[in-house]
């Protein structure tokens, strides 16, 4: 058997639901010790153009024939992007990862859809191209998320729990030497959406519109009632949900505009907080994604009884694309990136779908 290398220069590229942009990382990894490093040495978030900010958000309805089409036609915009920023950064890198821009994610009925075709990434890209990682495991009867913890295993075990603050809000940790992880609840994404329908604002600069308001008391235990709350782990949340249960329910309340911002932002740092002492997690963690940088959620957070890290903003903005990365060399490597005890499907798997330029 040939020796696997004990370095790898990736670019690795995500897409999260905010819409916020595309997150592009170069990043050196290096294993010693049995023990995964990385070092990163260029990043940047290209935001999406009006043109790509409607084609991804009018997917979910488009046609079949639209949406192949579009699955090609974003491939070819990513694998261009990285090329640009390949050839920007001077790095060489071995290969690219790309987690794509989910469209779908409907575990229950049996299928996730992330848009972005591997194959027109690497034609465009001229580099080698690990892409969709998530359907395997869903083929598998897993809720195919959420995929970061592999990554906090590997490259942030100095922690007790890793928590992201994106679109969707999700965690991980070790339990008895098995590693554990799910969404917690909806997080920017209805944050963002709120302040573009109220304030025509993309995202609530620090919280401070959030910070004018006050709790709304009902509207809360309505948030706090809602089903998924009561689903034992392993779990997963999706955009539809969101939109299909969450929204509905808050654009229906008479609460005052900034009142709703404040009450879902006490509702994502409540939830995290009970998760944290159901799961008698200790008080080591580390945050990331963009609400890290809402002051008011890191404060509601600290006023629940959370004690967090806040890292440097680099790793803050880039940490889910370095961590897919580090999912395409363990792809490449044929080593497991994403855990049955994480996604519940039948087997631990290495996933993702490899190809060549």
């Amino acid at each position: 058997m040939n020796k696997q290398p004990s370095s790898y220069k990736v670019l690795g590229i995500m897409s999260g639901t905010s819409l916020d942009g595309i997150d592009l990382c170069i990043a050196s990894y290096f294993l010693v010790n049995e023990q995964w490093t990385y070092k990163i040495l260029a990043a940047k978030t290209l935001p999406y153009s009006d043109k790509w900010k409607q084609i991804l958000i009018n997917c979910e309805t488009a046609s079949g024939a639209e949406l192949i089409n579009y699955h090609f036609e974003y491939g070819a915009f990513l694998g261009k992007t990285a090329l640009s920023f390949i050839n920007e950064s001077k790095e060489a890198v071995d290969f690219i990862a790309s987690h794509g821009h989910t469209i779908f994610h409907q575990t229950e009925n049996g299928f996730t859809f992330q848009l972005g075709h591997g194959g027109s990434i690497a034609v465009n890209s001229k580099h080698q191209v690990i892409s969709d990682f998530r359907s395997q495991d869903v083929a598998l009867g897993g809720q195919g998320a959420p995929l970061v913890p592999v990554g906090d295993q590997g490259l942030f075990s100095a922690y007790s729990c890793c928590i992201n603050l994106g679109g969707i809000c999700n965690f991980s940790y070790e339990k008895k030497g098995e590693l554990l992880a799910y969404d917690i609840a909806p997080c920017n994404m209805v944050l963002n959406y709120l302040m573009k329908k109220y304030f025509s604002k993309e995202y609530d600069l620090n919280g401070n519109t959030a910070k004018k308001g006050k709790i709304d008391q009902s509207l809360l235990n309505q948030l706090n009632e809602l089903e998924y709350y009561q689903q034992k782990p392993p779990k997963s949340l999706g955009k539809e949900w969101i939109f299909r249960k969450v929204i509905p329910l808050i654009d229906l309340h008479t609460a005052l505009p900034e009142d709703k911002l404040n009450t879902f932002t006490f509702h994502i740092a409540s939830q995290i907080a009970n998760t944290i002492k159901e799961e008698q997690i200790k008080n080591n963690i580390l945050v990331s994604g963009g609400g890290t940088k809402n002051l008011f959620l890191i404060n509601q957070l600290r006023k629940c009884g959370v004690t967090v890290f806040i890292p440097d903003d680099q790793l803050i903005d880039f940490k889910e694309a370095l961590i897919f990365g580090y999912l395409g060399i363990k792809r490449l490597r044929e080593e497991i990136n994403i855990y049955k005890s994480v996604t519940a499907s039948s087997k631990n798997t290495s996933s993702g779908g490899s190809y060549l330029p």
